[in-house]
This record gives C-alpha cells, sequence and structure tokens, in this order.
C-alpha cells in the first residue's frame, strides 16, 4: 500500500499492520467530522496508539487520506480481477466486474464519501495519482464492455460514458445510502441497477445470454433474469 508514503519503520510487515491501524481510525474520523477537523492526535486516540508512533509511519495528516483512498482503489483492484477470474463469456464477466466493484463499495463506504468529499484536500500530483488509480481501475470494466460490443452483446455504445454508468450507480450504495439501506439489499440494489442500465445496452442477442446467465448455478446476481424482468 501506498509506495507514494515514506516510512521511517523498515519492516513491511510492521508498517502494514500500523497502517491498517491508522487508516481505519483516520476513515472513520474523517468521515464522522471531516479532514480539516480532525487532527494526528485525534487518529492517534481512535486507533489506540501513541501520536508520536503515527508520525513513525505518516510525515504528515496528507499522508493519511492518501493510504485511506489507495485502500479502497486497491480492494477494487484486487476484488474485481478475482471475480472475473476463469470466466470467458463476455457478459458474465461484465455483470461479475460490476457485482464485484458494488460489494467492495459497500465494505468501504465511508472511504468512498471520502473520495468524493475530500480528494481535492491532496496536492496537485497525489490528486492525479488518485485520478490515475481510479481510471486504471475503471479499465476491468471498460475492458468486459468493449468484449461485450465484440461479441455482439452489446449495442456499439459510447464505452467511456457506460464505464461510468456502472462506476457511479456502485458508488451511489455509499453517496445515498442513508435512503437506499432502508429500502433494498444490497443484491437487490445491484440487480436493479444491471436491469436498468442493461436494459438500454443488449441487443437481443445479449437478452438472450443474459437470460441463460441467470439460470446457472452460480450467477453471482439473484434476481435479475433479463432486462425489463428484474423485480
Amino acid at each position: 500500500m501506498a509506495a507514494n508514503v515514506s516510512s521511517v519503520v523498515e519492516d513491511p510487515a510492521l508498517v502494514e499492520k500500523r497502517r491498517k491501524q491508522i487508516v481505519a481510525a483516520a476513515t472513520y474520523l474523517f468521515a464522522k467530522q471531516g479532514f480539516y477537523r480532525t487532527t494526528i492526535k485525534d487518529i492517534a486516540l481512535r486507533a489506540g496508539i501513541s501520536y508520536g508512533v503515527v508520525y513513525l509511519y505518516v510525515k504528515e495528516k496528507e499522508d493519511v487520506l492518501l493510504l485511506v483512498l489507495e485502500q479502497v482503489i486497491n480492494a477494487y483492484a484486487a476484488e474485481i480481477p478475482k471475480a472475473m477470474a476463469g470466466v470467458t463469456d463476455p457478459l458474465d464477466r461484465l455483470v461479475r466486474a460490476v457485482d464485484a466493484y458494488c460489494r467492495v463499495v459497500d465494505k468501504h463506504r465511508a472511504a468512498t464519501v471520502l473520495a468524493y468529499r475530500s480528494t481535492k484536500s491532496l496536492a496537485s500530483a497525489r490528486r492525479q495519482v488518485i485520478q490515475n488509480l481510479e481510471t486504471d481501475t475503471n479499465e476491468f470494466i471498460t475492458a468486459a464492455i468493449r468484449e461485450c460490443i465484440n461479441a455482439g452483446l452489446v449495442r456499439n455504445v459510447n464505452v467511456d460514458v457506460l464505464t461510468y454508468q456502472f462506476v457511479l450507480a456502485a458508488h451511489g450504495w455509499a453517496l445515498k445510502g442513508w435512503h437506499l439501506k432502508s429500502r433494498l439489499a444490497l443484491e437487490a440494489y445491484i440487480a436493479a441497477n444491471l436491469d436498468i442500465i442493461l436494459t438500454g445496452i443488449l441487443t437481443p442477442a445479449g437478452a438472450l445470454r443474459l437470460a441463460e446467465l441467470a439460470d446457472a448455478e452460480h450467477f453471482p446476481v439473484p434476481g435479475l433474469s433479463h432486462p425489463g424482468l428484474c423485480p
């Protein structure tokens, strides 16, 4: 995690352990009271370590914010390919990529909100790092969309726009969770978004293929049959 943040401590295992503590505490505090109102002392107290120890692993508060944002993007980069591994059908790969993205957002709701709220607090070079990491991660979805288009399962649409339709739908679970979580479960949210988005882009062959996938034993999105029939 975070080659862009230096540490006085040289033991990689210890650095990872302490930074996980620091990131967990900072994520909670940044989400609750904001980046600017949170101090390193607050983070240390929440993490259960001394104020001085924090500075062995980061130089400044902005380092901590970078670590928080990198953590969630690294989770996307790890979980999305894992969900797609061994899957060859283009539409199945796309559905699994979107499903995995939404599930990572669910695990990192506070950090996802922080990415919208506090990325601007990073220095320009570091902000660009986060944007580049996000673009690289989104490429999993972009590539899956292109595969579907080439296979005749998805219409020839603007791939960049469609990629961010899926990304923004996933982020919506965190950004509007105060409203959504009282009305439906994560699985239903994923199925509803896929139903709505896929309705507008699948070819007849794609709709047929999705119906076939939905009947498969290990399909990851229960409740999704084919566009227009999602409960």
